[in-house]
């Protein structure tokens, strides 16, 4: 038998993650026990602060009740002290997780369970849970994460690599921080068939004959707004679309007239844009968070066969033959350019164009959430 998995990772639904992804296909032949975020940093007096706390008060009684029904795939949410700081503040957090989680777990009936963690912050858990081993799948630079207290996560992180059977590294970055006797290295896949599978336009994409450059994720800290407002005004013949929430508290933007920002969209209808734009952009920051991670949209935007201008950073480099790498604003604009020509011309194929389309979509079709699921599976069964 396969083991179980407790899993301690962001909340479920929403935008899927990379563990998310992962554990979709892990649960089609194991229980699953959900446990949505117990907290990276401490909550602010802010409205979204609150509103968050609110929610998880209120949706435990709730996703408690519903446990009582038989399934392999639970999720819930506990009330607990989001990151703590002080040694009674962490062991209390500790007994209000152990108390609320450990019945769950006994009426779940977990086979030789796993605890599976994207969050340091789980470490003061292991070994308390009935856990055959530990799980520490690292997707992100943790002490680069913007409004987190890098010396609380670096202490956390630290005694979960000790702790830890296993460690999964997202990113080489990553990989190579951690211990080489028990980390490898797992790439993102991609939901190749959900971006490559012809849909159709999305109403709200701009239709007035001009060629659409298009970005989706949040708009944060680690995209380069300088970069990205002269690109916008030194090309008024293109749209520049931008899809994802603003999480920066302010508009960092200059007025532009071809610049469409849609808000959020699901994630299943994504290539109802991606797949209809003309270009698809990675505008990042260098910092270090940017050097260590991997984004999901790098193989989304390779599987729809629309062009890629990026940034360089680490994880894009392996597909430098069929993305157009930028390093500033003239080099991104003279891309544009090239790309514009070909979309001028769309009756007359351009060889170049269309061999590198192919070749972006057969490098991304190789690299699934299944086959890196499949590869996932090897090492949890040599645990």
């Amino acid at each position: 038998m396969k083991h179980d998995l407790i899993v301690f990772a962001e909340d479920w639904g929403g935008l899927p993650s990379s563990t998310q992804h992962l554990i979709k296909h892990l649960a089609l032949t194991r229980k699953i026990i959900w446990v949505n975020s117990i907290g990276l940093r401490q909550p602010q007096f802010t409205l979204h602060d609150i509103k968050r706390i609110f929610d998880k008060l209120t949706q435990s009684k709730i996703q408690s009740a519903h446990l009582a029904q038989t399934s392999p795939f639970q999720t819930i949410t506990l009330k607990t002290i989001p990151a703590p700081k002080s040694k009674f503040a962490r062991w209390i957090a500790k007994k209000l997780i152990c108390k609320q989680l450990i019945p769950i777990l006994n009426q779940a009936q977990l086979y030789q369970p796993l605890l599976w963690t994207s969050l340091p912050t789980v470490a003061d858990l292991c070994g308390l849970l009935g856990e055959y081993g530990v799980v520490y799948y690292c997707g992100d630079d943790f002490e680069a994460l913007a409004g987190v207290d890098h010396a609380t996560v670096r202490e956390h992180e630290k005694k979960l690599i000790a702790k830890a059977d296993l460690v999964l590294a997202a990113s080489m970055k990553l990989y190579n921080k951690f211990p080489q006797h028990k980390v490898h290295y797992l790439p993102h896949g991609v939901d190749f068939n959900l971006f490559n599978n012809p849909v159709s336009r999305a109403s709200d994409l701009p239709n007035n004959n001009r060629p659409t450059a298009g970005f989706y994720g949040s708009l944060s800290h680690w995209l380069d707004y300088n970069l990205l407002n002269n690109i916008i005004t030194d090309n008024p013949d293109w749209n520049f679309v931008f899809i994802g929430k603003n999480t920066l508290g302010y508009s960092p933007f200059l007025e532009h007239d071809n610049l469409y920002l849609l808000g959020e969209k699901p994630h299943h209808q994504l290539p109802q844009y991606s797949q209809h734009w003309q270009v698809s952009l990675l505008p990042f920051v260098d910092n270090s968070q940017i050097r260590a991670c991997n984004p999901l949209k790098l193989l989304e935007y390779l599987s729809t066969g629309t062009p890629v201008i990026s940034t360089p950073f680490p994880a894009v480099l392996p597909y430098k033959s069929v993305v157009y790498l930028a390093r500033n604003s003239i080099e991104f604009n003279i891309n544009l350019n090239l790309i514009k020509a070909y979309w001028d011309n769309n009756n007359n194929v351009n060889t170049d164009a269309e061999s590198k389309r192919l070749r972006q979509i057969a490098l991304s079709k190789q690299q699934t959430w299944r086959a890196q699921a499949h590869q996932l599976e090897q090492w949890l069964k040599a645990l």
